[in-house]
């Protein structure tokens, strides 16, 4: 039976091969129904439309950008020059009303304010041309005249006092020096060749040869320092020594004991000053408080929060009319938030992020040990002060007295700040990667080039 339904006993083995292929192409040709390949259902996943697609792409593009090796070199330059340019335009507007008060002109402090920009600017062009071997050799030199400039401020005749602090020598005319701005840079240029040199013998494996002789030098231009009563200044060279040893490697206990020493000295030189003790109280203040001990605090607060989202103007600010002291120096990032509003604050607080995070950059991807630790001691001075004024400014740290780093009025502080940003300069240039971008982006001319090709017109043309 079966053999005659499949075409016979004899046809049996040629005809059921050909049977199951039909059958088998039968069951295949139909359409394929399930969940798993309709369009648009749960278990496909959609491919993403044109405006994820550009998202995605601009992602995509930034993260290129943001790892070029001119990345670290454009963001150093960049935010510096835009901070110095913000801060001349703040400086004009919160000093005017100061200068008229002391029956000066206007743009009397703006213009001692340029002088010292312009200045400035020629020290960074030169610090970011010279090489590392250069800025090496220069360290001994700006540590010894800075300690001797300190000596001389303690000298009754020489040294002047401003504020209560005994830490200005007069230069004559309308110019003073203050030597202490100037410590900062000859600390982290001396302690990174020291650590440098004891890198390359291996010694810093050892605690003594770590501490010593940094910490004792450091603690020699805190002294003079605190013998005039800037305390805010000491705050930052302890930053700047503490960013050093960790970029050495200190171990957690040596750093630790570290700490704790500074601290118990910090303490202890506010304990007692009375001055000192009402600053710290004033911290999160929102009354003046008996004899008025936390104006200037309070008056901070008063003009951020008016000055709103996007401020009220430039040069329209009410409290640096007799109401804010000290709005063109300590607390001219308050007047900043006035005028600028908090689109204002948060863009100078962004471009110092900015700074910074090049900085970390530049010293995390040397192999050169004094770039590490020039690059990281530069970092911390700018970053560290930064925080520490804007904090006092907001109320969440005690005033200080530092000025905002290449913002704030001073030309004694904005000098040594724009050297040591020349300094970051210099040292991401000489990234090999940097290097090599750079040389390609110089242009080449030549003097074919610059021939004028002209063709050949025959001889009947005129």
């Amino acid at each position: 039976m079966a053999a005659d339904v499949l075409g016979g006993s004899g046809d049996a083995p040629r005809t059921f091969p050909a049977l199951a292929g039909l059958l088998l192409r039968s069951r295949t040709a139909g359409p394929v129904r399930g969940p798993a390949v309709r369009r648009g259902g749960a278990g496909t996943p959609r491919p993403p439309g044109p405006r994820g697609r550009g998202l995605r792409r601009l992602v995509d593009q930034a993260k290129k950008a943001w790892d070029r090796p001119l990345t670290a070199y454009y963001l150093i330059m960049g935010s510096a020059l835009l901070i110095t340019v913000l801060g001349l335009v703040m400086v004009y507007s919160a000093s005017m009303i100061k200068a008229l008060e002391l029956a000066l002109p206007g743009s009397y402090f703006f213009r001692k304010q340029f002088l010292a920009a312009l200045i400035g600017g020629a020290l960074m062009i030169a610090a970011a041309r010279m090489p590392a071997k250069l800025h090496r050799a220069l360290a001994y030199p700006i540590l010894a005249g800075t300690v001797f400039l300190l000596i001389l401020v303690q000298i009754p005749g020489i040294g002047k006092s401003v504020n209560g602090n005994q830490n200005w020598i007069y230069l004559g005319g309308p110019f003073q020096l203050q030597p202490s701005e100037f410590a900062k840079l000859a600390l982290l240029l001396w302690g990174a060749d020291l650590l440098a040199r004891k890198q390359d013998k291996r010694l810093l494996t050892e605690w003594k040869h770590m501490l010593v002789p940094l910490v004792p030098v450091a603690l020699l231009l805190l002294g003079l320092i605190m013998l005039g009563g800037d305390m805010g200044t000491t705050i930052v060279l302890t930053a700047i020594l503490f960013g050093l040893l960790w970029l050495a490697g200190a171990p957690t206990r040596l750093f630790s004991g570290v700490l704790a020493v500074a601290g118990t000295l910090a303490a202890l030189f506010i304990k007692i000053s009375p001055h000192r003790m009402g600053r710290l109280n004033c911290i999160g203040a929102t009354d003046p408080g008996p004899q008025d001990q936390c104006w200037q605090a309070v008056h901070g607060i008063y003009a951020l929060a008016s000055g709103g989202w996007f401020g009220s103007g430039l040069g329209a600010s009410v409290e640096k009319w007799g109401q804010l002291p000290e709005p063109h120096t300590d607390f001219i990032f308050a007047i900043t938030g006035e005028e600028l509003g908090l689109a204002g604050t948060l863009s100078v607080v962004a471009l110092f992020a900015a700074l910074g995070y090049a900085g970390i950059r530049v010293a995390g991807r040397t192999e050169d040990p004094f770039v590490r630790y020039a690059a990281g001691g530069v970092t911390t001075w700018i970053v560290a002060q930064a925080v520490i004024n804007i904090g006092a400014v907001l109320g969440l740290l005690p005033i200080a007295g530092v000025p905002l780093p290449l913002f704030s009025y001073g030309g004694s502080a904005l000098l040594p700040t724009m050297f040591a940003v020349g300094l970051l300069i210099a040292f991401a240039r000489d990234d090999p990667a940097a290097r090599a971008a750079l040389a390609m982006r110089q242009p080449r001319v030549s003097w074919k080039s610059m021939r004028r090709r002209v063709k050949k017109r025959p001889s009947g043309e005129r």
